[in-house]
């Protein structure tokens, strides 16, 4: 069996791994891939935006199935022309992809699905914006409409973070066209969690929870970025709350798409804030959530390919996804200055040393090959992961991993799941 990987993140990395462990063993190719899917596949030298490059390759090589990592290809239409040229790819359609691609159409369809979710205004003019703001409390969300690569959300204290917020997008064009709208969003208290859904344009199950570190810093200080560690699972997500959020999140998008002529196939995330006014949703994304994935992938037990199958075939059944008994955390390694300007082709050591770590696993995120030597090439380097019977271990194993890598400017958080140490 062969099997193609868009992206080249840690997420794709997990994703790979965690394809190779399957009983039939696939034969792997990852496009781009990094350093790490390398160990385990052939990379191929096509972007995952490349629609055209990736159709034209799978049209020659007829993979069985194509797995999509990264929002930006599935919002270009990938899964469309795909499956027009009668390949098997799971990830959802353009039209479904817009529940990542545009917050105002997200919200849209949360509010005729009767989903929790904040009250949110959209602007495209700043000085509407501006003079709407002394209708929401403070601090409030400013949210860039399209994508931008988990850096388009920003919690504004006080008003003038706000004003600076609203110009930053619509006059500054700081995000380029994701920011031609902005959402107003009220401020939610509570605790944030992660919910992946496989999703068969009918049916759905939902995957292990877990809970992702966004800021940079320790305590959830600084900017924001695409995710600085994880855990799974998040004890916030009681399991009594898995039923209920299935019923009043996830099943409620997917039939009002469908109602829309909307055929949703692939993940659904849901963000979701649970705090003094119960369950909301904070946002939807349309496939694996990253670092979560790299958290989340481990602890499935069994086959993972039969239940990506029957999410394109709609055959998915809950009996399809397997979880096992451990926990599971993740810290991300990043380079110095990030999520600011970073340095590229640093040499990273220690990378076996950290596989001797007892049920620890290395995820590739922003790495290359330069003449043998593993170097880094993006902001979030690595997503060292490990498994353990209990939280508690879990973190300690990971750290210990961590421990042992080094490249220069390296930077980590060191409170991966305070909060549910804290509880």
């Amino acid at each position: 069996m062969k099997i193609l990987v868009v992206g080249s993140g840690g997420r794709e990395h997990a994703i790979a791994w965690r394809l190779a462990q399957d009983s039939c063993r696939p034969t792997l190719f990852c496009a781009p891939g990094n350093a790490g899917t390398a160990g385990l596949a052939e990379n191929l030298p096509l972007a995952a935006e490349d629609v055209p490059g990736l159709l034209a390759w799978a049209q020659a090589n007829r993979p069985d199935l194509t797995v999509v990592g990264p929002e930006v290809p599935l919002c270009l239409g990938l899964a469309d022309a795909f499956s027009a040229a009668g390949l098997r790819v799971f990830g959802p359609c353009q039209a479904a992809a817009r529940m990542e691609g545009s917050k105002l159409f997200s919200k849209e369809v949360m509010a005729a699905a009767g989903v929790p979710t904040a009250r949110a205004q959209s602007f495209d003019s700043a000085d509407a914006a501006v003079a709407a703001l002394d209708s929401f409390a403070l601090p409030v969300v400013i949210k860039a409409d399209g994508l931008a690569a988990g850096k388009g959300v920003i919690i504004a204290q006080t008003r003038e973070e706000a004003v600076a917020a609203v110009r930053s997008m619509l006059v500054d064009a700081v995000f380029g066209t994701a920011g031609a709208h902005v959402l107003i969003e009220e401020f939610l208290e509570g605790e944030e969690a992660s919910i992946l859904a496989l999703v068969d344009g009918e049916h759905a199950v939902i995957l292990p929870s877990s809970q992702d570190h966004k800021r940079i810093f320790d305590g959830d200080q600084g900017p924001n970025t695409g995710g600085m560690g994880a855990y799974s699972p998040a004890p916030v997500v009681t399991p009594d709350l898995l039923p209920v959020i299935l019923d009043t999140v996830i099943l409620p998008v997917v039939r009002e798409l469908k109602r829309r002529g909307i055929v949703y196939k692939g993940v659904l995330y849901a963000g979701l804030m649970l705090g003094p006014r119960g369950l909301n949703v904070l946002e939807f994304n349309a496939r694996f959530g990253d670092p979560e994935t790299e958290a989340v992938l481990p602890r499935l037990g069994g086959d993972l390919i039969p239940a990506l199958q029957a999410c394109i075939d709609g055959t998915l059944r809950a009996e399809l996804v397997q979880v096992r008994p451990e926990v599971a955390a993740t810290v991300i390694m990043a380079a110095g200055g990030y999520p600011g300007a970073y340095a590229k082709g640093t040499p990273i050591t220690g990378l076996e040393e950290a596989a001797q770590v007892p049920d620890s696993l290395v995820f590739h995120a922003g790495t290359a090959l330069k003449d043998g030597q593993v170097v880094t090439s993006g902001g979030r380097v690595l997503a060292v992961t490990a498994l353990g019977p209990d939280l508690k271990t879990a973190v300690g194993r990971a750290y210990e991993a961590v421990s042992k890598i080094h490249f220069d400017g390296a930077q980590h958080r060191t409170d991966i799941a305070h909060r549910a140490f804290n509880r």
